[in-house]
């Protein structure tokens, strides 16, 4: 799987989303590479760009992605403010620090690391040759890639992350019947979370295509959604059932922690099991653990999380649970005999619906 993809600097994400299908700085930049004419267009207020600005014209008008258009077809460089609502100056030679260090040899891109770098800004540089589209913000520097190219790498994505879902779902079949079996080990428990996690990361990766596919990736979009039901909610549940000590602080920083292995960690239980406190021997990993209840009780209907936290805080376990009376259940403050019925329906009903599956 490689590493996990590294959360993308808020700067370039919100870079990239200004510059995303369906927005009008998209069309004008798609008209620009139509044209196979280059630009440079600088997002930055007046008084950072002024100290840069040589000539040109100032025209301070609202930007319209036709007029963008118009504009490249001079040699100078487009000034917009920072939101790219405006454009400020057209066919501007900017004179950035040339001590600036810059990894590019055309003096348009040259010219755009420089000025991203020394006020911090975003610049956009368009290749009137290679129809190539590269940003810089600040430090970073970032190549669009064509539309077609994303939406492939998005869709190959997605069948994978559709393998890893079914996956998922079937370890965390398996970890409900042990539950009912009362015959968990911290193995299965750290299976499950080692398949969400798993999951989680690709739809992390398929996230990061979405922001550059803008009003492009709907359909992916969709998709992405429909795989990730119920598996950070699993997730969760697993952590509330499992973990030694729970509290909201304790189960936050497990989720992070699960989030911070990278990705070709994941594959080792151990590192999972280190991440989350746990003890990493392999004795430890076939040692029994028991569930408090919280998942098992979710999936009953109508069941709401207050009558849930109340019920395990009384009695402490699943096996505990399920085996309790319905008079025992309806004594608990706030449950009362009807929710006590439909709690011990509602886990009959679980057990065997779950056995009938597992032989099916």
């Amino acid at each position: 799987m490689g590493k996990r993809p590294p959360a993308q600097e808020e700067r370039l994400i919100q870079a990239l989303q200004m510059v995303a299908p369906g927005t009008a700085i998209r069309e004008g930049i798609d008209n620009i590479v139509k044209g196979r004419h280059g630009a440079l267009l600088v997002f930055a207020e007046e008084e950072r760009l002024k100290p840069l600005i040589s000539g040109g014209i100032a025209i301070d008008v609202p930007f319209a992605p036709m007029l963008l258009y118009e504009l490249a077809k001079m040699d100078g460089a487009i000034l917009l403010n920072e939101a790219g609502t405006r454009i400020l100056h057209a066919n501007v030679q900017l004179m950035p620090d040339a001590r600036i260090w810059s990894q590019e040899t055309g003096t348009r891109h040259r010219t755009a690391e420089r000025v991203a770098k020394q006020i911090d800004a975003l610049a956009i540089s368009i290749s009137a040759a290679r129809d190539v589209v590269t940003l810089y913000v600040g430090d970073i520097r970032y190549v669009l890639e064509p539309i077609r190219t994303i939406l492939d790498k998005a869709d190959q994505a997605l069948q994978t992350m559709e393998k890893f879902k079914i996956r998922f779902n079937n370890v965390a079949d398996s970890l409900s019947l042990l539950e009912l079996r009362d015959a968990v080990t911290l193995h299965d428990v750290l299976n499950v979370l080692q398949r969400a996690e798993m999951v989680l990361v690709i739809a992390q990766l398929i996230e990061g295509y979405l922001i550059q596919l803008g009003a492009e990736g709907r359909l992916v979009e969709l998709q992405l959604e429909e795989l990730l039901v119920n598996v950070r909610d699993e997730r969760a549940l697993v952590l509330a059932d499992y973990l030694p000590d729970i509290n909201p602080v304790r189960l936050e920083s497990a989720r992070q922690a699960l989030g911070s292995v990278p990705s070709d960690e994941l594959l080792s239980l151990s590192r999972i099991a280190e991440a989350l406190g746990f003890d990493s021997g392999e004795d430890a990993l076939q040692k029994l653990v028991h569930p408090r209840g919280f998942r098992m009780l979710r999936k009953i209907p109508r069941l709401t999380e207050d009558v849930i936290d109340k019920v395990v805080c009384c009695f402490g376990e699943l096996r505990r649970i399920m085996a309790a009376s319905v008079e025992e259940l309806a004594g608990i403050d706030g449950v009362g005999q009807a929710r006590a019925e439909e709690i011990k329906a509602g886990l009959a009903r679980l057990a065997e619906s779950i056995t009938m599956e597992r032989r099916s």
